[in-house]
């Protein structure tokens, strides 16, 4: 479970002082479910992301994930997270079965484990072609499916996937949602970034429309599509109401 409770974060800048970045923003997220937020670049959900991921501490707000205060016990919530996050760095001279066998050690797991977690990983992941391979030669693709596969690894209970389809292609775009799905069968917490439509009807069984760091809109995508029984509009058409009504605002 993931619950979020009026988060906000404000950056400080010398010259053009406080920048609101998110803005007392709350929903909930529990087991077996896909939580979606869904806005353009810049609209906070990177920071979102990572404040519940402990990277960040909240301006004021706070959330609990798996029962632990974000602030209060950072290190229980890092345990039991998975977090994906648009800029994660691997090391160009680790080959790939290095680099999982790295993060598994960091992770706690034993040898034998972590060596039977790459077998179950193996096809879904299509890791043949990047166990032995140096990270440094890795295409852009092949660097995302590493990432998400070391997110993964120590299959934790909660995940956060931060635009998880960038970088790949369509057949390893829908495998991954495909995968995530299958995630969510077996009971993990999932919050799902993405400002790709589709995604967000495809995989979320909520979703939050986020824009300048408010959420402007939530719900299910048949709710947020078809109020109160009305004529069924796109999600895109819903999203781009909701964040031109913010700019009509300005």
């Amino acid at each position: 479970m993931i619950e979020v409770q009026n988060l906000r974060k404000t950056f400080q800048d010398r010259k053009k002082g406080e920048i609101p970045a998110v803005r007392d923003i709350s929903f909930t997220c529990p087991p077996g479910k896909v939580f979606g937020l869904l806005g353009r670049n810049g609209a906070g959900k990177t920071t979102t992301l990572r404040m519940l991921a402990t990277i960040l501490r909240p301006t004021s707000g706070t959330a609990r994930v798996g029962g632990f205060d974000i602030q209060e016990r950072p290190a229980e919530v890092r345990r039991m997270i998975g977090y994906l996050s648009g800029d994660t760095k691997l090391y160009d001279r680790l080959t790939g079965r290095d680099l999982l066998q790295y993060f598994g050690a960091l992770a706690g797991m034993t040898t034998p484990a972590i060596a039977q977690r790459i077998e179950e990983l193996r096809e879904m992941f299509r890791l043949d072609e990047l166990l032995d391979k140096r990270v440094g030669k890795m295409s852009t693709g092949m660097k995302q499916r590493l990432s998400i596969t070391r997110v993964v690894f120590h299959d934790p209970q909660v995940l956060i996937f931060d635009e998880p389809t960038a970088g790949l292609d369509a057949v390893a775009a829908r495998r991954l949602i495909d995968q995530i799905s299958n995630m969510r069968a077996r009971g993990r917490t999932i919050i799902f970034s993405t400002h790709i439509m589709t995604e967000a009807e495809r995989i979320c069984d909520e979703i939050a429309i986020i824009e300048e760091g408010r959420i402007l809109a939530s719900g299910t995508v048949a709710n947020l599509c078809s109020p109160n029984g009305n004529p069924a509009r796109s999600l895109e058409d819903v999203f781009i109401d909701a964040v031109e009504g913010v700019s009509v605002e300005h």
